[in-house]
């Protein structure tokens, strides 16, 4: 807490009102203060960050400082919310703060409690989608999930793509997006969900922008005007 303090005050950009290590005493110190934005630590005694969050009695933008669950955070990042790793460094908490000013006039912002607890959601065990089924009259192909480097929709069905071969699968991209690892899968194209840690660079196209894949034929996928910022936040970058 007193080099994240020592940090904003640093930064010239933020007046640290303060600096509270207990839940509950955050909680009521909350309830009456005039803040722009809160930090909170994901691992606290008591309650977790995340329970913390839940229980904000009006809507305050959040930015979680941990050690762990960085992927986790970047379902928050894409949705109004960062997060710093700890040990917090200079340049990462000054684009927080940047992202913090780009989004303070906006309007339709995300119920930031509803977010916690839709995280909270993804990371219970069991959730996530680990392996899918391909079956082709008699044969049934299970995949790794992990190893599929996209999932397309055409022709009203939907194909998994893994080691370059495009493989039939009985879900819709929308049910695959509410149940895929949101830390490593981002919807890029109303008809494209990709593996994030198969996207090898981004470019711009006649179109828009394109994506290049890590894979042996470097497939090319288009990106949505309205899908770049949440993939590049996905990425980090």
């Amino acid at each position: 807490m007193q080099r994240l303090t020592r940090l904003l005050t640093d930064t010239g950009r933020v007046t640290v009102i303060a600096g509270v290590s207990d839940p509950q005493d955050a909680l009521e110190a909350l309830r009456d203060a005039d803040v722009d934005v809160v930090f909170v630590d994901i691992q606290m005694p008591a309650m977790t960050g995340l329970e913390l969050v839940e229980q904000l009695d009006r809507h305050i933008p959040v930015i979680f400082t941990t050690a762990y669950d960085r992927y986790a955070l970047e379902a928050f990042a894409v949705n109004s919310i960062d997060y710093l790793l700890k040990p917090v460094e200079r340049e990462r908490l000054e684009r927080a703060l940047d992202k913090l000013e780009r989004l303070r006039g906006q309007t339709g912002a995300p119920d930031i409690r509803a977010l916690a607890k839709q995280l909270a959601k993804e990371l219970a065990p069991g959730r996530r989608l680990e392996r899918v089924a391909s079956r082709v009259g008699e044969r049934t192909t299970v995949l790794d999930v992990a190893r599929i480097t996209h999932f397309f929709a055409k022709d009203k069905l939907t194909f998994a793509v893994s080691g370059g071969r495009e493989h039939l699968i009985d879900y819709t991209l929308a049910e695959l997006e509410s149940q895929l690892d949101v830390r490593r899968f981002v919807r890029v194209h109303r008809a494209t969900i990709v593996n994030v840690a198969f996207v090898q660079e981004l470019y711009p196209g006649v179109d828009g922008l394109l994506l290049r894949l890590k894979d042996d034929g470097k497939t090319e996928l288009s990106v949505a005007r309205d899908r770049v910022r949440e993939l590049k936040d996905r990425l980090g970058i």
